[in-house]
């Protein structure tokens, strides 16, 4: 499935390579896109960042050749849409990735418990 709108924000943490791409683009962080891309960063390694040591830390911002100022803007962009899922802020609307059948499920237990997060289904092959 491609897309060309930014990823919807509640479920950040299963967002794929291409999804942090797009995400980049509206966040005006666009020229980091190519090199996301070639480090495979997905939702999962940016949810973990803010669990990151200094060095961690460091060693990303070199890997990426970030400016600190864009780390910064990063980091804030990924604390705002957090925030925004805990306090349950964000329209729940039906993934774009969830089937008919499931995003019903999905939709309304949200609704029920604001503070719901969506998991995501890994099948090893």
């Amino acid at each position: 499935m491609r897309r060309e709108n930014s990823p919807e924000p509640l479920d950040f943490f299963i967002w794929t390579v291409e999804d942090v791409g797009l995400w980049l683009e509206a966040i005006n962080l666009g020229s980091y896109r190519l090199i996301f891309e070639e480090k495979a960063i997905n939702g999962e390694y940016l949810d973990s960042l803010s669990v990151f040591t200094t060095e961690q830390i460091l060693r990303f911002i070199r890997q990426c050749h970030m400016k600190w100022g864009d780390f910064i803007t990063l980091c804030k962009e990924l604390r705002r849409i957090k925030v925004a899922c805990l306090r349950g802020e964000q329209e729940v609307r039906r993934p774009w990735w969830a089937p008919p059948c499931f995003s019903a499920l999905l939709v309304r237990s949200a609704r029920r418990s604001r503070r719901s997060r969506v998991v995501s289904l890994k099948l090893d092959s």
